[in-house]
């Protein structure tokens, strides 16, 4: 899904929201903005943070938005 959001026209990766599986962040989930996103790889995003850039394994997106459009979201287990 966050390949549509790079190459769709009508999708702007900036006004992203992605959430995801953050153990020790509040409720153990954190929130990055779409312009927080530096690089799309093949099983990764790698993002700004206050340590510089990390990477985030895809296994751990929880959601995906853009505005008030929900995108995905894993499937409760």
């Amino acid at each position: 899904m966050l390949g549509k959001l790079k190459w769709h026209p009508e999708l702007d990766i900036s006004q992203a929201r992605v959430t995801i599986a953050h153990r020790g962040a509040p409720g153990d989930v954190r929130v990055i903005r779409g312009d927080e996103i530096k690089e799309l790889g093949r099983a990764f995003m790698r993002v700004k943070s206050g340590e510089g850039e990390v990477e985030i394994p895809y296994h751990r997106i929880l959601r995906i938005e853009v505005g008030k459009k929900l995108l995905w979201r894993r499937r409760e287990v």
